[in-house]
């Protein structure tokens, strides 16, 4: 098997793995208990959370382990909407978002709240002087992906937080599910009072995920009953899915700068044989975008004709963000970049890794003549 889709989840660390059962074996006790047993426990879950803020220069935050990073988003956008509406009720992100973000928002317009949807430019980044524009004196919150999900792209998020360090009544969230592990990610430097991020893009456990929260910050819960998670969000702490959290990140961001150098590498290599066919269109910018993720479209042939025809081949990649990837819409993403409907309906994302071989990269390219005379 040849597997290009990481983007949409990846195989599971055996450390970490071992590290989630040998957690479960030792210390099964509710953290929120007040004996010994469910002391330790908890005590496990604190050394998690500060690791895992030191891991992302962070000491100036919290953690709230959360089921993924589409709760981990929501906790914090519809938070800060609910919790500080007497402020001002209007929200700014991008086109381009997630659809955990993207969503979240819509259905807060539908609640009275005013959205403002920032374009982007046809490399999928936004103009920092639209964010500036944008900003009003009942703007409470801006919520913004760094790394895009279907194209790669890398968004100013640094220099927007030099901006929205300025307002003290706005709030900023930064989606990194898709940058942590792959390129440096510093909650200082991009001065997120909020960040979400998921386990099983980085060799973690599918339902795991966490909300960096600055200290101070207040959210309103949307998960109600008990007090745990800084009275945030109520249920029991799985906390061997935190320790495996904890253990992924450490693990992925070891060998970051090298592993990096790597995918750049397997990245041009894959540009260069996509590049050899005039029915293929790279979408993925060159310059501000993830080595990790290069998004195409095919001109008059299926994207899902494609995916399929490549499966027949044990080559796996994805149509687009794993979130939409069955519906037949044409791709938010890239008719927000201005590409046509038949290109944004045709789109193929491949997404590689460090354990993505050079080898793989080569019998790709001999199945893609293949295919693509097949398909022509």
């Amino acid at each position: 098997m040849i597997y290009f889709d990481y983007t949409a989840t990846t195989p599971v660390n055996e450390e970490v793995l071992a590290s989630y059962i040998q957690t479960t074996k030792t210390y099964w006790g509710n953290p929120s208990s007040l004996h010994k047993f469910g002391v330790r426990a908890d005590n496990l879950l604190n050394l998690a959370r500060k690791q895992m803020c030191e891991l992302l220069d962070a000491n100036n935050h919290d953690v709230i382990f959360t089921s993924s990073a589409t709760e981990a988003s929501n906790l914090a956008i519809k938070g800060v909407a609910y919790r500080y509406q007497e402020r001002g009720k209007h929200l700014i992100t991008t086109v381009v978002e997630h659809p955990s973000v993207y969503n979240t928002f819509f259905s807060l317009e539908k609640e009275g709240f005013e959205v403002t949807f920032l374009e982007v430019d046809n490399t999928g980044r936004i103009n920092i002087e639209d964010l500036k524009k944008a900003i009003r004196k009942d703007t409470i919150l801006v919520s913004m992906m760094h790394v895009n999900n279907e194209v790669g792209t890398i968004m100013p998020v640094i220099e927007a937080g030099e901006i929205i360090k300025n307002y003290y009544k706005i709030i900023y969230h930064v989606d990194i599910v898709q940058s942590l592990g792959k390129i440096p990610v510093s909650l200082r430097e991009i001065n997120a009072d909020l960040a979400s991020i998921s386990a099983h893009k980085i060799y973690g456990l599918k339902g795991s995920g966490a909300l960096f929260i600055r200290k101070g910050l207040e959210l309103e819960p949307q998960t109600l009953g008990g007090s745990q998670e800084f009275n945030l969000r109520a249920g029991t702490v799985d906390v061997p899915s935190a320790v495996a959290l904890a253990k992924a990140m450490r693990l992925i961001l070891t060998d970051l700068e090298k592993n990096y150098d790597y995918v750049r590498v397997l990245n041009n290599k894959m540009r260069s044989i996509l590049s050899k066919y005039e029915k293929i269109v790279i979408n993925s910018p060159v310059e501000h975008c993830s080595p990790y993720i290069i998004n195409f479209s095919l001109k008059g042939i299926k994207g899902e004709t494609f995916v399929h025809a490549l499966e027949k081949h044990d080559i796996y990649v994805s149509t687009k963000s794993a979130c939409s990837s069955k519906n037949n819409k044409a791709s938010r993403v890239l008719l927000a970049m201005g590409r046509s409907q038949e290109l944004a309906s045709n789109e193929i994302r491949i997404s590689l890794s460090h354990l993505t071989t050079l080898e793989e990269i080569d019998i790709f390219d001999n199945v893609l003549q293949e295919v693509m005379q097949e398909l022509a």
